[in-house]
């Protein structure tokens, strides 16, 4: 797609602005890496490394205050684009009069706080599993585990299941003055579906499969590692894919109320029990999958000619105020899986990458060691799940590579 203007991605991990190949007129500014130096080494013009302080990777606000940012931001008619716009951000941008693409601060939080975002569904609140909003002293057991969720959080963190009254006790003496939404337990797979808002339309892409709370690749029961674009298609009925459909749409045009531009995601899942959607999250942001559903888009166009727009393309044009005149090409296959820092896993052995790629995966490495951040994440053009909850034959490749046991 061509980018009359230019656009200056900054973000602390690479990976995030590669939803469309770096050129004279898409500059990314990150953390030097050594996936970093590998994407610079082939957009050498267009790729501008930040040296890390100390050995830890800059968060945006910290690159957005490098010098390397501001030379890039220097040129005219550029803009700046980040991955999620935060009120710590916006003063920065502010004292710079950088013009941001992203959408206000202020909006993101009000629709993706996991409280106020309650108030603000409205007439949707009832696409929601069942809830209140508590403090968590109030909170009483009645015999059936349920979700406690805090008002922040990505990737399932701040969600947490409650098995029992002890485990409760203890977040009520933890605490006790936190207002947290308190919602049924449902058991079932859920699913990732990526949407962009334009001024006069709501484009949604195809729903992958979340892979959701497998060990070893992480040790929370929330956390999601990955994502299935097969699995998605063998498992929603075209009901599922109608309903979606209608949420979209009106999520969407409440967010268009909003003034929201770009990207959005919505999280749900399938009562396994009832066969029910439930919506579990909105996020207002750029969702972590969309720049290997682009990738896959990408391929899809060059093997197959399938013909529309990758869904970073919708969201480029869409936040610089130009209409989407095709759909967004339709993904049914490929998958996605990160291995994240847990108690027991701080490290992938040293060859797990290069035979991983001798294998056809494509492969990103993270030199993070906080707990929860990624590891290694490996990418395929094919499913990787069997069924909910259990890989197929290249879900365990994987697995044996980075020699974790298989159950």
């Amino acid at each position: 797609m061509a980018v009359k203007e230019k656009i200056v991605y900054v973000t602390r991990d690479i990976e995030r602005a590669l939803g469309m190949a770096p050129n004279e007129d898409y500059l990314i500014v990150t953390n030097r890496t050594p996936y970093g130096e590998k994407i610079r080494d082939e957009y050498r013009d267009s790729v501008i490394l930040v040296e890390p302080d100390h050995g830890d990777l800059l968060g945006t606000a910290d690159l957005l205050r490098h010098e390397k940012a501001a030379a890039a931001l220097a040129v005219p008619n550029s803009y700046l684009l980040i991955f999620k716009n935060t009120a710590r951000i916006e003063p920065i941008i502010r004292e710079h009069a950088w013009r941001l693409l992203n959408p206000p601060a202020m909006t993101a939080e009000k629709i993706e706080n996991k409280i106020s975002q309650v108030s603000w569904l409205a007439e949707l609140e009832h696409c929601l599993p069942s809830h209140r909003i508590q403090f968590m002293k109030s909170v009483a057991w009645n015999g059936e585990p349920f979700v406690v969720q805090w008002a922040h959080g990505h990737t399932g963190a701040g969600t947490i299941l409650v098995n029992s009254e002890a485990e409760l006790n203890s977040l009520k003496e933890k605490f006790p003055e936190r207002r947290s939404r308190i919602t049924a337990y449902v058991k079932g797979p859920s699913f990732t579906v990526n949407a962009v808002v334009t001024p006069d339309g709501v484009y949604a892409a195809s729903p992958s499969y979340q892979i959701t709370g497998l060990p070893p690749f992480t040790d929370g029961p929330f956390a999601t590692v990955g994502n299935d674009w097969a699995l998605a298609k063998a498992i929603l009925s075209a009901e599922d894919m109608q309903l979606i459909k209608d949420l979209v749409r009106d999520l969407g045009a409440k967010m268009q109320k909003e003034y929201w531009r770009g990207l959005f995601g919505i999280d749900l899942i399938k009562d396994a029990a009832s066969g029910k959607l439930f919506l579990v999250e909105v996020n207002a942001r750029q969702p972590a999958s969309v720049t290997f559903e682009s990738a896959l888009q990408e391929e899809a166009r060059r093997t197959k000619s399938a013909e529309g727009l990758t869904t970073f393309e919708a969201h480029i044009a869409a936040l610089l105020g130009q209409p989407l005149t095709k759909p967004i090409i339709e993904v049914t296959d490929g998958a996605q899986i990160v291995q994240r820092v847990t108690k027991t896993v701080k490290s992938v052995p040293e060859d797990a990458a290069g035979s991983l790629e001798l294998a056809g995966y494509n492969v990103v490495t993270y030199p993070n060691t906080e707990e929860n951040a990624d590891l290694i994440r490996i990418q395929s053009t094919e499913g990787i799940m069997e069924k909910h909850g259990e890989f197929n034959g290249s879900g365990k490749e994987i697995m044996d590579a980075l020699k974790q046991d298989v159950a």
